[in-house]
């Protein structure tokens, strides 16, 4: 009799210890990997960021996010566009405009500058203090480029175009060589005052800086895993 009493205590203690084992197995699968943070991204710009004339889901930050998404990515971009606003206007509201917690900037300032003729050293100056800050805060930043209009004169010209890929090098940032590629001087893609994107011209400016955009989201995961 004990030693049936024994044999059963021993299955007993078999049993329980397989259904624990497997109640782990089972937990251990159910258990979904938590979800990647999303990249938060900030555009710090002008009234090309922030869609003068547009729907707020219409303007370039929105437009950009959904494109973002549409890939697989995940991303939070806050639209830091203020229409009127010089680089040097960028820089006064960087800190309040970046807040802590940021992962990237797209910075999209200096049309304002080249159609109201500022010097192009002050310009430079004012993106090459905000690249340095940025960097200060290990924040990754894609640099759009900008080009003057050409009725400013060669040499005008000639020293504001340069600023931008002379600064993304020096910097060692992402650049977008002009934010307004296929759509600059494109009446169908603009509003009737010439300078602003419609839907369709937003639309256009994300379909083409979207791979610059993506690399922009890659270098900060690589900057995580790092």
């Amino acid at each position: 009799m004990a030693l049936v009493q024994t044999i059963a205590r021993v299955l007993a203690l078999t049993m329980f210890a397989a259904a624990i084992a497997m109640a782990a197995a089972a937990g251990s699968r159910a258990a979904p990997a938590a979800p990647a943070a999303p990249v938060k991204i900030v555009a710090l710009g002008d009234s090309l960021t922030a869609g003068l004339g547009l729907p707020r889901e219409a303007a370039f930050p929105a437009r950009l996010e959904a494109a973002l998404k549409a890939q697989g990515a995940a991303v939070e971009i806050t639209d830091a566009g203020v229409s009127g606003d010089t680089a040097s206007g960028g820089l006064e509201r960087l800190d309040w405009s970046v807040p802590e917690g940021t992962d990237a900037v797209i910075v999209e300032l200096g049309a304002n500058d080249a159609l109201r003729g500022v010097d192009p050293a002050v310009t430079r100056a004012a993106l090459d203090h905000i690249l340095r800050r940025l960097e200060e805060r290990h924040i990754v930043v894609l640099l759009a480029g900008m080009r003057a209009p050409p009725n400013m004169g060669a040499d005008y010209v000639r020293a504001f175009d340069a600023i931008f890929p002379e600064l993304a090098k020096a910097h060692d940032v992402l650049l977008y060589p002009f934010f307004l590629d296929g759509v600059a001087a494109n009446r169908a893609l603009n509003q009737g005052d010439g300078l602003h994107p419609t839907a369709d011209g937003v639309a256009a400016i994300v379909q083409r800086i979207l791979p610059s955009a993506m690399t922009l989201v890659a270098r900060v995961k690589a900057k995580r895993a790092s």
